[in-house]
């Protein structure tokens, strides 16, 4: 009965150098620079396309008089010597002219341009990488396929739509995916779209393939009969969907006797299949996360919340911060995060962002099995890695970390810059290792990671928080502030409730840097304590 079902979706080859724009906003924009030159380069194609065929027009204009007048009396037309003439030499010379200029191919510098520019497209793993990213943030924004399809997101400077196309896109590859819970919504989508009168080259009829089945496979077989006929009405010779409605049928007559031979008990339990619904996660906070990614189920409470303060810090009386103090806030008692406000200049943020930009790769994450870093579909960003060596800011940044959180920089890891890219995000994570991975940072030689600094170097338009799902805490994004908070006890023991997460960027473009602090070089900084939970 397999047969009768559809099977569609293949997967390109994917290049194994492409650097993966769709994970970096910032590496995208220069894709929009390059698009932009493609318009141009394609312009200059069209006008000289068009003064060729501006050419050729004239010539045929002339040529049209003068035969005109030559065929109302041929003998005495040509019985002139110059016509005679001219006709010889327009016939053995000028056409061959024109025949150059009709074939002479104008496209050349318009193709040649387009090669070149090509080896920097983005390829299928973006595309598919892009359509997921949108997957996401429908999920975690709990944004409908409407929302989303006719671009009403908060805080959107350039309103964009999608076609039925781009919807029939998006499920397809949700579909490639086994993800039959969004295939539904967004074939559903594109069929609205198509019902509504929009003109598309996707037909209802491939709509409707694709529907019926992500429907079947959730277990919801009158719905998927119901669309199965109705493709049927559109196409009645339609093989598959001949073929899946005999199958419907049967397994809804199968059902059908087996009810009716079982006990009431049992009467309740039919024979299909799955649940209809998202995917079983893997995470298993993920409701928790996306809540709070969503600025839903902060655990703050009043009387909490009243011993939280602003204060200027001096770095326990660094010269550097005495006539001048840090401003600090505190985000969250326990763990205790603090926000240090206008940290970091606008000036010094372009600087380091302007370092980073050319060696942006993929972000990586720890393998806690091997102690290397290794790439990972949770975390959807770039990073480069900036030492004080090699520029006097960066160098200033490193030292107004030490001073501000009295910890040693000298063993810390160098300051990690970072660009989100579409839907860009780094679900729940440790900083620190846990004791199941005791050589995660070995090859360092300089012990845990004891506290994060992380500076925001970009406001986002929306989406993009820091959250602590553990503790129920919201951290948002603000240019020019940084958050700081400790990863161990002061006993060296791990606290647990730091565990947090980047929320994908909804709109916007969100850039950080942060600055791992290790273990070693804090001995007498931070004393360690007898108490395992102190």
């Amino acid at each position: 009965m397999i047969r009768y079902i559809l099977v569609v979706g293949i997967l390109l080859p994917q290049s194994l150098a492409h650097p993966g724009f769709f994970t970096s906003i910032g590496q995208m924009t220069d894709l929009i620079h390059t698009e932009k030159d493609l318009v141009t380069s394609l312009k200059d194609y069209i006008k000289a396309e068009e003064d060729k065929l501006e050419q050729i027009k004239k010539w045929a204009e002339k040529l049209d008089r003068l035969t005109s007048t030559a065929t109302k009396d041929p003998e005495g037309f040509v019985g002139h010597p110059v016509n005679a003439f001219k006709l010889m030499k327009r016939l053995n010379t000028e056409w061959s002219e024109l025949e150059n200029l009709v074939l002479k191919d104008m496209s050349d510098g318009f193709i040649s341009n387009l090669t070149i520019q090509r080896q920097y497209f983005p390829n299928d793993e973006d595309q598919v990488g892009a359509a997921k990213a949108l997957l996401r943030l429908q999920d975690t924004y709990n944004l409908d396929t409407d929302t989303i399809s006719k671009g009403d997101l908060p805080g959107v400077k350039h309103k964009s739509f999608l076609t039925v196309e781009d919807c029939f896109e998006l499920g397809k590859v949700a579909y490639t995916e086994a993800d039959y819970y969004h295939t539904e919504l967004w074939m559903e989508q594109a069929l609205r779209q198509l019902d509504e009168g929009e003109v598309s080259p996707i037909d209802k009829v491939s709509v409707l393939d694709y529907l019926s089945y992500a429907v079947y496979q959730q277990g919801d077989l009158d719905k998927a009969l119901l669309l199965t006929k109705k493709l049927l009405e559109l196409d009645p010779e339609h093989q598959r969907a001949n073929g899946n409605l005999k199958y419907f049928e049967y397994i809804m007559a199968k059902e059908k006797d087996a009810n009716k031979s079982s006990s009431d008990d049992q009467s309740d339990q039919k024979t299909t299949l799955k649940k209809k619904g998202a995917a079983v996660d893997y995470l298993p906070e993920r409701q928790k996360y996306e809540m709070l990614c969503r600025g839903e189920g902060i655990k703050m409470t009043p009387r909490r919340q009243k011993k939280l303060f602003c204060r200027y810090h001096d770095g326990n009386r660094n010269p550097k911060f005495i006539l001048a103090p840090a401003k600090q806030e505190d985000e969250w008692d326990k763990p205790r995060i603090i926000r240090f406000h206008d940290i970091i200049s606008d000036a010094e943020i372009e600087i380091v962002k302007d370092l980073a930009k050319p060696r942006l790769s993929r972000a990586t994450v720890h393998d806690p099995e091997t102690g290397k870093l290794t790439t990972a579909q949770y975390r959807v960003s770039k990073s480069a890695w900036l030492s004080g060596y090699e520029n006097p800011v960066v160098s200033r940044i490193n030292m107004r970390i030490q001073d501000l959180t009295g910890l040693d920089v000298s063993t810390a890891e160098e300051l990690q810059v970072a660009n989100y890219g579409v839907g860009g995000q780094y679900e729940p994570h440790f900083d620190f290792a846990r004791k199941d991975e005791p050589d995660a940072f070995k090859e360092l030689g300089t012990g845990n990671r004891i506290a994060t600094w992380l500076f925001y170097m970009s406001d986002v338009l929306a989406g993009g928080a820091t959250v602590f799902p553990e503790v129920g805490a919201s951290v948002w994004p603000k240019k020019g502030t940084a958050v700081f908070w400790y990863n161990l006890f002061a006993s060296g023991e791990g606290d647990y409730s730091t565990r947090h997460a980047a929320c994908p960027v909804l709109v916007g473009n969100k850039w950080v840097s942060n600055k791992w602090l290790h273990e070693r070089g804090q001995e007498f900084r931070r004393p360690c304590t007898l108490s395992e939970l102190e």
